[in-house]
């Protein structure tokens, strides 16, 4: 059984176990603290609740065979841990914010030495230091947001998602060193003999990714005649193109069905029955493999 490390709060956890619920293992747990669980009706893996930024250390050491956690946190570790599949969710930004009324405008105007307040020290380090610009990193744990206002710094380094924190706090961004979503990773180097490992992490991947593309489609059936069937193509581009089927005792109609966008389904609809499309069916689609 493998070990999988899932963060044990806040909103990547949420989004974490629905991802996995959705790709048929749920997690299957003894209580709401438990620091283990089951994934998976047939008990396929084991989950370990640990902190997000813990994840990292916990897969490159091997006590986990495989985490989802940030991709911020990834890089501020410096692990040996690859990324296996972007899940495409809980997307931030690492940005350095100043405050309003300072003349701070841009990355370029910060001057030498300035003092930055952050917990994401060696992202921040190197990526001054990459461009030359001397700056002191002041450590800190907790909201970052502070230091500016008690003078500890003169700007900060944080994560955001929209920016209204910043905003709420008297901070402008000045601009983004890192942009960053959550990741299922696992260990940099794999040895020979992790052959079935690897197998069972390959088809963990694949269940998560059929998730993932499905989210934002829809399954789209309609009736359509057999003399509008260049134009629905146009129409129903799908992944391959429609699919076209004949109906028993269809006469010169034909069913056709795909996969289309859901921000587009309107649109779909509308132009499908101007082709006089009957029957229209729409469905979600629960996992999508090419």
């Amino acid at each position: 059984m493998l070990k999988i490390a899932l963060p044990n709060k806040g909103r990547l956890a949420e989004d974490a176990r629905e991802l996995f619920e959705e790709a048929g293992l749920p997690v299957r747990t003894r209580g709401d603290r438990a620091l283990s669980a089951s994934l998976g009706y047939g008990g396929e893996f084991e989950a370990l609740f640990v902190r997000a930024q813990d994840i990292p250390e916990f897969v490159a050491d091997g006590v986990a065979d495989a985490g989802v956690t940030g991709w911020d946190l990834v890089c501020e570790s410096a692990r040996p841990v690859t990324s296996r599949l972007d899940l495409g969710f809980g997307e931030c930004r690492l940005v350095a914010a100043a405050k309003e009324e300072s003349h701070i405008r841009s990355l370029e105007d910060i001057p030498a030495a300035a003092r930055i307040a952050t917990s994401f020290q060696r992202i921040t380090r190197e990526f001054f230091a990459k461009r030359s610009q001397g700056v002191e990193i002041i450590p800190i744990s907790g909201a970052a947001e502070i230091a500016p206002l008690l003078g500890i710094a003169d700007m900060i380094v944080d994560i955001t998602s929209t920016g209204s924190t910043l905003k709420m706090n008297g901070l402008r961004e000045i601009g983004t060193l890192l942009t960053s979503r959550a990741q299922l990773i696992t260990r940099a180097e794999t040895k020979p003999s992790d052959e079935v490992k690897n197998e069972s992490l390959d088809a963990l991947a694949t269940a998560l990714e059929s998730v993932i593309r499905a989210r934002g489609t829809r399954y789209l059936m309609a009736n359509v005649p057999k003399s509008k069937l260049d134009e629905v193509k146009q129409i129903l581009p799908g992944i391959n193109g429609p699919t076209v089927i004949d109906i028993l005792n269809g006469g010169d109609t034909v069913a056709v069905h795909a996969v289309v966008d859901a921000e587009k389904v309107y649109r779909v609809i509308k132009s499908l029955k101007a082709l006089d499309a009957t029957g229209i069916l729409v469905t979600r689609v629960e996992r999508l493999m090419p």
